[in-house]
């Protein structure tokens, strides 16, 4: 029979998955940490390295590093659970984060600032001001109203015939603030009427094909 671990260390590193050869910083693990928790959840293996290999981890320092991280470099503070797993002679540790419902959660820095993280394929990102106001608001008791003045009417048209939008295009083209811009982009995410997306080097906006709010406009 394949071990637990094993099967998952076939998968490779995913949005829900991580692996670890060990902890040297805690303040880097709270940031997987805090990515897993704002997103779907996750595990962390610790003790294999990224090629996949075992390794094992050095002690038992290891498990208190991401209690450390989890309790002193995350805020809030993110509650895992942790099953130690014996294959050989060797000990991985396999660290589970549930999706919270307490987001955004935020990492601190060594210079102490504490910056939100999100979780994109097998990396972290550092979520933008957009999605950030999203999450701050998407469980307030109050609904979202839009108001479809020229700008929102704007966006709409422009989706409808381009594939994607960013957030200085649509400033841009729309001659509005960027803040502004934000603002509505903001709304209609709420709304659900468009889809962000993440790449290393740029964010951008689409409609979303399960929305039927801008055939109507």
């Amino acid at each position: 029979m394949i071990h637990h671990i094993s099967k998952l260390i076939e998968e490779g590193e995913h949005q829900q998955l991580d692996f670890k050869f060990e902890i040297a910083d805690a303040h880097k693990i709270a940031r997987t940490l805090v990515a897993f928790a704002n997103c779907g959840g996750g595990r962390l293996l610790i003790g294999v390295k990224d090629n996949g290999a075992i390794a094992g981890i050095r002690s038992d320092e290891e498990y208190y590093m991401v209690e450390s991280a989890a309790k002193k470099f995350c805020k809030p503070s993110i509650d895992f659970s942790v099953k130690e797993w014996n294959i050989g002679k060797k000990t991985v540790l396999e660290v589970t984060v549930l999706k919270s419902r307490n987001r955004p959660h935020f990492a601190q820095h060594e210079d102490g600032k504490w910056i939100p993280y999100l979780r994109i394929k097998d990396q972290n990102f550092v979520v933008n001001r957009i999605l950030l106001s999203v999450w701050k608001k998407e469980n307030l008791p109050k609904g979202v109203f839009l108001k479809f003045a020229d700008a929102e009417k704007f966006l709409m048209t422009y989706l409808e015939s381009e594939p994607s939008i960013t957030v200085s295009k649509f400033a841009s083209a729309a001659g509005i603030s960027r803040n502004k811009a934000e603002h509505i982009l903001v709304r209609f995410l709420l709304l659900k009427i468009i889809q962000m997306h993440f790449t290393e080097n740029q964010t951008f906006f689409t409609l979303n094909p399960s929305s039927h709010i801008y055939q109507d406009v």
